[in-house]
C-alpha cells in the first residue's frame, strides 16, 4: 500500500510541475507578445528606409481607420493593419482623416501617414480688389 501510495504522490507532483510550468510558459510569451505590440504602437519602424516607395492612396468618405489600415497593408506601407487602428485611436489626428489621394511612402511611420491625411486641406483665399 505504502508504495502506490508514494507512487501516486510522486505522479501528482510531477503533473502539478508540468501544469505549473505551462502555465508559467504561456504567460511569459503573453507578455512579451503584449509589451512588443505595446512598444511598435509609439515607435513603429517604416516599412523601408532611405526613399522608399511612393505609392497614391485614395480615401473615401466613410473609411474607418481600419478599412483605410487594411488597405495601407495590402499596398505595403504599414505592417498590421490593427497596430494601424491603435495608432489612430490614439494619435492626435483621431477621427480628422479626410477622405481623399495621397501619395504615401513606405518610409514614413504611421504616424506621419495620419498627419498627412489628417491634415486640413489647403483653401486658396482669391484676393479680392
Amino acid at each position: 500500500m505504502k508504495l502506490k501510495e508514494v507512487i501516486g504522490g510522486t505522479a501528482q507532483l510531477i503533473i502539478k510541475v508540468a501544469v505549473f510550468g505551462f502555465i508559467i510558459t504561456y504567460i511569459f510569451r503573453f507578455a512579451t507578445e503584449a509589451y512588443d505590440y505595446g512598444f511598435r504602437v509609439f515607435a513603429e519602424e517604416p516599412v523601408s528606409t532611405g526613399e522608399g516607395r511612393t505609392i497614391s492612396v485614395y480615401v473615401e468618405d466613410g473609411d474607418s481607420p481600419k478599412d483605410i489600415g487594411e488597405m495601407l497593408q495590402e499596398k505595403g506601407l504599414i505592417r498590421d493593419a490593427n497596430l494601424f487602428m491603435i495608432q489612430e485611436l490614439l494619435s492626435e489626428n483621431h477621427g480628422k482623416i479626410q477622405p481623399g489621394i495621397y501619395d504615401l511612402s513606405t518610409s514614413m511611420t504611421a504616424q506621419e501617414m495620419l498627419a498627412v491625411m489628417g491634415a486640413e486641406p489647403e483653401t486658396e483665399e482669391e484676393d479680392e480688389e
